[in-house]
């Protein structure tokens, strides 16, 4: 699966912007461009605003004006990671499948999005962890409780099972397997797998029938 360019944002649907606000975005796009190849580069801490300013050659005041602190690149990056994804996976129209293959697939596109990205997210969600609401923030947990509930609607999920719960179990077994594959060489420790893996033990269980 191609994995979309890492700094673009997502165009399906979008909007049509006017003058102004195509400015503004590309001038957003511009900051995170410039900021996460320093964060690569040389780390997120050694990272200042006025390094962002002067790699995407605009005045230190435009930064702050799209971002009000340096941990905003971190939320957006998480956001355009998840927009990707779900870009992928309407283009395939994922809704149709089962809502078991729906979350399989889900997880698998962000695994291969961090494998296809790894220096990237390795310096990202290290600083999402350190520095950032990493497990606070509710977005992943939301969209995946979203599926949960389809699948409720469709009769796939017991209705007993609290949505909103579920999501925050998957979003943190996401988050916690990334964290430790960060850590991690590639061979070893294989993502997809091991997302896919977790998930099915969420999905049907540990025990055995009775």
């Amino acid at each position: 699966m191609k994995i979309p360019d890492a700094g673009a944002a997502p165009q399906r649907d979008a909007p049509v912007l006017g003058r102004r606000e195509r400015k503004r975005q590309q001038a957003r796009d511009q900051l995170y461009e410039a900021a996460v190849g320093l964060f690569v580069a040389q780390g997120y801490e050694a990272t200042t605003m006025e390094q962002i300013a002067e790699s995407a050659d605009v005045a230190r005041a435009t930064v702050f004006n799209h971002f009000s602190q340096k941990v905003g690149f971190l939320k957006e990056w998480g956001a355009r990671r998840r927009a990707r994804v779900a870009a992928i996976l309407g283009q395939e129209h994922a809704e149709n499948l089962p809502v078991g293959d729906q979350l399989r697939r889900y997880l698998r596109e962000m695994a291969d999005l961090n494998v296809a990205t790894r220096a990237e997210t390795t310096v990202l969600m290290d600083a999402s962890a350190r520095f950032g609401r990493l497990m606070q923030d509710p977005s992943l947990e939301t969209e995946l409780a979203k599926i949960v509930e389809e699948g409720q609607r469709r009769g796939e999920i017991r209705p007993e099972v609290d949505p909103g719960q579920a999501g925050a179990l998957l979003a943190a077994c996401y988050f916690s397997s990334v964290l430790r594959w960060i850590r991690e060489e590639p061979p070893p420790f294989d993502l997809p797998g091991r997302l896919v893996g977790a998930l099915d033990i969420i999905l049907l269980g540990a025990l055995t029938a009775p």
